[in-house]
């Protein structure tokens, strides 16, 4: 009987799929798929040689979503570029007249303990990030690409090359990121998983900032990500992880670096720079601490019987989204960052190997060392970090000669989650002089507004859990039918917009599929969109297209779709009908004719 755990594969050709982690791998390493287009291979793949329907296929693959034949068929071709044909010279998947699809290869499965080690190494080497969006602009603005490069396009994101140093008679792996004369060695708290870093869209950006004005330089610790494992009781001391570090910098031709320490990582780089000030160009402490544990002199820290508590949980709950609370309190409800931070912490430390680093650090103490650090030096703290107090950050900075502190507000520990940009700009100008400026992009869109009917009197009528279990799944058919029309998702409330479209017939269908949907879960939506020239500042949009956009709102009645006569205009020969709504004088942005939308053909 196989494990429900167990790693299930199919093989045809030269090509075989991870179901679990959604890859497809071919001769040459990884075959970059967006999410629907791999859901079309699987689908197909499952039901070998048998022929499915059109429908059928729209249906599975874009449940609750209305959209046309012509995505399928999109997705059809993709899938018959990247597999080109078999030995045989014919293609993997057949059309057949007036019927459907059908995948005519054969196709073997297979299980985790029969992976060959070509493809395991693969898997750890090599990961392929990609939205499911014909356009840059999306992945780019998540990863952070300079402004100048964010346009309405999309191109892959490829991770970095996964690396190897020989620390003694380990293998430390390691990453490089970005080309600038300054190198920067990130270190990450407790356990982690480079390429696991690069999953999460707003660590992805983070580090995407820091390697725009730094080689950034990313290692996982002996003993967890993608570092050789060792027994449980040979996990390093913080002494065998500077030696690592000295590895890495080795392995890449570093002789001076800043060094950027969050968490846990904090007393591990201030130690490095106290012993190594001639490797060290900079000392970086992002939410850190200098000991772990209670006493009369650092009252801060958690007491033995609550770090015990900790240890407890991790060995009940490991493998789930353990300490997500307090690391992450402003995403720790939001169900994809959960599933992240779950495989995050899976596949960076086993359960023992976990809890044996957690009671390793909770041993640290670097109280005597923070006086002999002699290079300059940076920590930052929020001011109600729920993991690190924010008296521990002090602390440190206190009993560093000359550093330089710097508190933010906000109680996520994490600094890739909330306001990360203050943080990124505060790095930047202690590292390089300079401060990150937030350019100003001016581009021509569609801005779309949503906002719910008597939102009071729903969770009146059904209780707090069953109206935000519904605003929940709202919300996260919102997010993909942004995706599926090629918008750029803004904010999710309040009177800033929604999305914004480069395109208005898109636009409108968009909101028309989410009016639709929101319907079948028995909320009203009021909707609205204007076509104008919006400043994109670091992601958020603002200018007059966005207040025109936030009256037109206003005018909306419940369950319907109001648009400007901008729009309107621009949408000439699309087979989209509107109701004419007359003209209205629109708060401070003058009168403007609007109109409601009718039937998207």
């Amino acid at each position: 009987m196989r494990n429900q755990q167990d790693k299930r594969f199919y093989l045809f050709g030269a090509f075989r799929i991870d179901v679990t982690e959604r890859v497809l791998f071919g001769a040459d390493g990884t075959v970059p798929l967006s999410p629907k287009v791999f859901d079309t291979l699987l689908l197909l793949v499952e039901n070998n040689n048998h022929v499915l329907g059109k429908q059928e296929l729209l249906d599975r693959i874009w449940p609750d979503s209305f959209v046309e034949e012509n995505n399928l068929a999109q997705n059809i071709s993709i899938l018959r570029k990247a597999l080109g044909q078999s030995s045989g010279g014919q293609d993997y998947i057949q059309t057949v007249p007036k019927r459907g699809y059908r995948f005519v290869a054969e196709v073997r499965e297979d299980w985790e303990e029969n992976v060959s080690l070509l493809v395991r190494e693969r898997t750890r080497s090599r990961i392929v990030i990609e939205e499911e969006i014909d356009e840059p602009s999306a992945l780019e603005a998540q990863v952070g690409l300079p402004p100048a490069t964010q346009d309405f396009g999309l191109t892959p994101f490829h991770l970095p090359e996964t690396q190897y140093a020989l620390s003694g008679e380990v293998n430390i792996a390691y990453q490089v990121v970005g080309d600038a004369p300054l190198d920067l060695v990130f270190v990450m708290g407790w356990v982690s998983h480079m390429e696991y870093f690069w999953r999460e869209p707003s660590f992805a950006r983070f580090l995407k900032r820091l390697s725009s004005f730094a080689r950034l330089i990313l290692f996982d610790k002996r003993g967890t990500g993608l570092s050789d494992r060792v027994p449980i009781h040979e996990l390093p001391t913080l002494e065998q992880r500077m030696d690592d570090v000295r590895a890495v910098m080795e392995a890449v031709g570093s002789e001076r670096a800043a060094l950027v320490g969050v968490s846990e990582g904090g007393p591990m780089c201030s130690l490095f720079a106290a012993t190594y000030p001639e490797k060290t160009l900079a000392l970086v402490m992002i939410g850190t601490y200098a000991k772990r544990i209670r006493d009369d002199d650092y009252p801060w820290a958690p007491t033995t019987e609550q770090r015990q508590h900790f240890f407890e949980e991790m060995q009940a709950q490991w493998g789930g989204p353990v300490g997500l609370e307090e690391r992450a309190p402003s995403v720790a409800d939001d169900p994809a960052f959960r599933e992240w931070w779950a495989t995050y912490l899976r596949m960076g430390a086993s359960p023992g190997a976990a809890l044996a680093l957690t009671q390793m650090n909770a041993e640290i103490d670097v109280r005597q060392v923070l006086p002999s650090i002699r290079v300059p030096s940076l920590v930052i703290h929020r001011t109600d970090d729920m993991c690190l107090k924010v008296e521990e950050g002090r602390y440190v900075a206190e009993r560093i000669p000359g550093a330089k502190y710097v508190e933010f507000p906000g109680r996520d520990h994490l600094p890739f989650v909330g306001d990360q940009d203050a943080i990124l700009d505060e790095v930047e100008e202690f590292l390089t002089g300079v401060r990150h400026g937030h350019e100003r992009d001016t581009v021509l869109a569609t801005v779309l507004f949503t906002r719910v009917v008597d939102p009071e009197k729903h969770e009146a009528q059904m209780g707090k859990d069953r109206w935000e279990d519904l605003l929940r799944r709202l919300k996260n058919q919102i997010a993909k039918e942004i995706q599926w029309f090629r918008g750029r998702e803004v904010d999710m409330v309040g009177d800033r917009p929604l999305a914004i479209f480069d395109g208005p017939a898109r636009a409108i269908r968009c909101a028309t599929a989410i009016k639709e949907y929101a319907s079948r879960l028995g909320i009203e939506l009021r909707s609205c969109l204007h076509t104008g020239e919006c400043e994109m500042i670091d992601g958020k949009v603002s200018g007059i297209a966005a207040q025109v956009g936030a009256c037109v709102a206003n005018e909306a009645s419940g369950g319907e779709v109001l648009v400007s006569s901008t729009v309107k205009d621009l949408v000439a020969g699309s087979g989209i009908l509107f109701e004419d709504r007359g003209m209205k004088n629109l708060c401070d942005v003058g009168e403007w004719k609007l109109f409601a939308v009718g039937k998207a053909k």
